[in-house]
């Protein structure tokens, strides 16, 4: 079992500006240390760490840990993307570390909802594409989820994971505009998702239900299907949340509705096969 999407931070060691007061209970170091014990009692055998920052520090704290604890498998970490040469020399200075599989930009903090689009911007994603690396995108605003095919046209060979179904309207009145847009997202299949993040857009992230998660997780799966969909438990977010191990078993009843293989290859097979994880690490717990 792989969960697809954890983090690691400290603010003293690299520059986490979107952190703050208002997310007080995780303005702090947090390591794999503390989720080490909700990891076990899930059943969790590895995780995938995954940027948190716009900087190499981020990445450099991702690297520790990893070494630190042979769970971790994968890392998806930072590299410029508004910077080709600078996109290009960090992946350079990757090479022979089977841990780093993708990148990540924080592009729902940027002002410019078409950022990934600009044209230094896809010089990088080209970059990506030859060099076999994943792209995380991080899709928040429905604009967001719009790009995908438009990239996915530029880049045919370019895999993408949609973080979080791309925040898909929990608790409120309709699944729209985030149905149709995840449907023609969909359509790549060098397109995933990740099952994770899946929290109230009513204002309180704690105030959801697995009822108001299954409608999206079932369109989820008839869209992508379980091979192109993993499980992330999204800590230390989902601390606001509700906790882990809450998350864990709100999602649980959704994974235990598939069939053994589909379930498998939602917790563990599909993101094995999307970063591509060195299978020598898998062997080893």
């Amino acid at each position: 079992m792989i969960d697809a999407h954890q983090h690691v931070w400290d603010p003293a060691r690299a520059d986490y500006d979107w952190l703050g007061s208002a997310m007080a209970p995780i303005d702090r170091a947090m390591t794999f240390d503390d989720l080490g014990p909700e990891l076990r009692a899930a059943g969790v055998d590895f995780t995938v760490q995954v940027q948190s920052a716009d900087n190499p520090e981020d990445t450099v704290l991702m690297r520790e840990s990893a070494a630190q604890h042979p769970e971790v498998v994968g890392i998806v970490g930072f590299a410029p993307l508004d910077d080709p040469a600078g996109t290009a020399a960090t992946i350079d200075s990757w090479m022979g570390d089977s841990l780093l599989v993708g990148v990540r930009n924080l592009i729902h903090n940027k002002t410019d909802p078409d950022w990934l689009l600009r044209p230094e911007v896809g010089e990088a994603l080209s970059v990506l594409e030859e060099r076999g690396l994943t792209l995380d995108v991080v899709a928040v605003l429905p604009r967001h989820l719009e790009l995908v095919p438009i990239l996915s046209e530029r880049y045919p060979e370019l895999r993408m994971v949609i973080d979080h179904l791309a925040k898909p309207p929990i608790g409120l009145s309709s699944i729209q505009p985030w149905g149709a847009l995840f449907a023609a997202a969909a359509e790549n299949p060098l397109v995933y998702s990740k099952v994770s993040g899946l929290y109230s857009a009513t204002g309180d992230m704690a105030a959801w239900t697995t009822e108001q998660i299954r409608p999206v997780f079932d369109r989820a799966v008839e869209l992508f299907g379980p091979r192109r969909l993993l499980y992330g438990g999204d800590w230390p977010i989902s601390v606001l949340a509700g906790g882990y191990t809450r998350v864990w078993r709100g999602l649980r009843p959704l994974f235990d509705s598939l069939d053994a293989g589909d379930r498998e290859w939602m917790l563990g097979r599909t993101a094995a096969e999307v970063y591509r994880l060195d299978p020598e690490r898998l062997e080893h717990r």
